[in-house]
């Protein structure tokens, strides 16, 4: 994922993370919670000593507010694997997944609301423009977007890929994803998979009726999700009428898809049948796209909670007639 356009959270090297004695409390004091806080800003922890206790101080500043925001947060685990540095914060509304050495959040389990107001919550909407049937998660990672779509859609079969199987073992310990691998009483559940997701093995018969691609390292979107190629190999995975979604990161400039390299390939790969917009900044400022024809809007928004449906009304074709 990326800067939250995404967020980045600046925490102390897990080195030194994993010096605090287990028995040590690793907290900062609480003003605000994360999720209040503008979408692009980072989180610059401190170590200070308090009571012979390590803990960390977080000051957080962006353009619009240029002062200092303190967030208590505990560091549940941290570990370093051949793909990441993994990082698990827990703060009092939610647990939060941390990746690679930009530490920029990846997944989020909230704990007393459904809501993440940000593009998980997007994908979301897929189940109501697509077939019934299967729908794959091209980066699972901790199952933020795939808890909120089994809460929406209790009857889904979701089939979720992830690289780091260590990210698994931790989100089922952590996150909630351990719940979600076992069937609910409308049969919905997620199977997980450790593979590279854009391997030709990541499939089933018949074909997904959606996927949801969210695939970042490093802070970037995937470089083979700029190349066409990869998108023709994505769509040959989807039954008839299927649809992708995609979480294609942002891009600096005007607001306008041409400047996104992921929405490209993709428009070459489906010529006339993608569609695009951009969260606003307070929502993460990512581009997303979903291939397909552009739906009615109005059909689409009216079997969506209210809370997703005037969202869906923000969707335009990247080739408007």
């Amino acid at each position: 994922m990326l800067l939250f356009n995404s967020i980045s959270i600046s925490v102390p090297p897990i080195s030194t993370i994993r010096s605090i004695p287990s028995n040590s409390p690793r907290f900062g004091r609480r003003y605000h919670h994360l999720q209040r806080l503008p979408r692009a800003f980072a989180w610059n922890p401190l170590p200070v000593v308090r009571k012979n206790k390590k803990s960390f101080t977080c000051s957080a500043s962006t353009s619009a507010d240029e002062g200092n925001v303190e967030v208590e947060y505990q560091v549940l685990t941290a570990v370093n694997t051949v793909y990441n540095d993994i990082v698990i914060v827990d703060t009092a509304e939610s647990r939060i997944l941390l990746l690679d050495s930009t530490h920029n959040i990846h997944s989020i389990f909230m704990k007393e609301q459904t809501w993440t107001d940000s593009y998980w919550d997007e994908f979301a909407t897929l189940p109501a423009i697509i077939p019934k049937g299967p729908i794959a998660m091209f980066g699972l990672g901790g199952g933020t977007a795939a808890h909120l779509m089994l809460t929406l859609w209790p009857s889904l079969e979701i089939h979720g890929w992830e690289i780091d199987e260590t990210v698994i073992n931790i989100s089922r310990e952590h996150l909630g994803l351990s719940d979600l691998e076992k069937p609910n009483e409308d049969g919905g559940v997620v199977h997980v998979h450790i593979d590279d997701a854009l391997s030709t093995s990541c499939n089933i018969s018949g074909g997904f009726a959606g996927i949801v691609i969210d695939l970042f390292s490093g802070g970037e979107v995937l470089s083979q999700l700029q190349e066409v190629d990869t998108w023709l190999e994505i769509g040959k995975k989807l039954m008839p009428n299927g649809r992708v979604m995609v979480n294609c990161g942002g891009s600096i400039g005007d607001e306008v898809w041409e400047n996104n390299s992921t929405i490209s390939a993709m428009c070459k790969a489906f010529p006339g049948q993608v569609n695009w917009k951009k969260l606003p900044k307070c929502d993460g400022d990512n581009y997303l796209a979903f291939t397909g024809p552009l739906p009615d809007l109005s059909t689409w928004g009216a079997g969506l909670p209210d809370k997703l449906s005037s969202n869906v009304h923000k969707w335009m074709s990247c080739f408007p007639s």
